[in-house]
């Protein structure tokens, strides 16, 4: 499994997105906030950036991110919007919106080390695809752990997304549909990643 180790805050302004995406409450600095104005960007740049902020965002590598792009094409509707849904919809990212992690790195790694379990089963695959009606919950015995009690109480300010149904007292949430485009917190033009993969 590939770690990333590159700085958050540097990639994020290369990005152009908010490092609060990726749970990181570091203000940006307005330093080099022009930087990306001063040059001139080509129409294949452009595609480029927007899959690696997507790619960067969610923590997948090439292969992975392709394969999704693959299942996105293959399901009804627009494939751009069907790529939000497959990446929301990994177990990572649903434990990230629930609240339980701070960050999306440590969604990951806490997936990995076993603290979560989905319909009551032990599901450690950061990449596993929730469904309709499954709830997503913190192991049991995890739950009178001050570690997880301390990161809820910092992330109640957050936006649980309205396709989670998300009780915070019981460490758990249930899936009341699939994500879409519109419940993301961020901006991307995915039509610009579906005109790079079909060239």
């Amino acid at each position: 499994m590939a770690v990333q180790k590159e700085p958050i805050l540097k990639k994020c302004r290369y990005l152009g997105i908010s490092p609060a995406v990726l749970g990181v409450s570091k203000k940006e600095s307005i330093r080099f906030k022009n930087v990306q104005n001063r040059k001139k960007i080509s129409e294949y740049g452009l595609q480029l950036k927007e899959k690696q902020k997507l790619k960067f965002i969610y923590g997948v590598l090439e292969k992975q991110f392709y394969h999704y792009f693959e299942i996105a094409s293959k399901m009804e509707g627009k494939a751009g919007d069907n790529l939000i849904t497959c990446l929301e919809s990994r177990l990572d990212s649903v434990v990230f919106r629930m609240g339980l992690a701070l960050t999306r790195r440590e969604a990951r790694q806490l997936v990995v080390h076993n603290h979560y379990t989905v319909n009551g089963k032990k599901v450690n695959i950061p990449s596993y695809r929730v469904k309709v009606g499954d709830v997503i919950a913190l192991k049991e015995k995890d739950r009178t752990s001050e570690k997880f009690k301390a990161t809820v109480e910092e992330t109640k300010d957050r936006i649980v997304p309205t396709w989670l149904d998300a009780k915070k007292d019981d460490f758990s949430a249930t899936v009341t549909r699939l994500p879409s485009a519109e419940d993301i917190d961020y901006e991307v033009a995915t039509h610009l990643i579906v005109e790079l993969y079909s060239k």
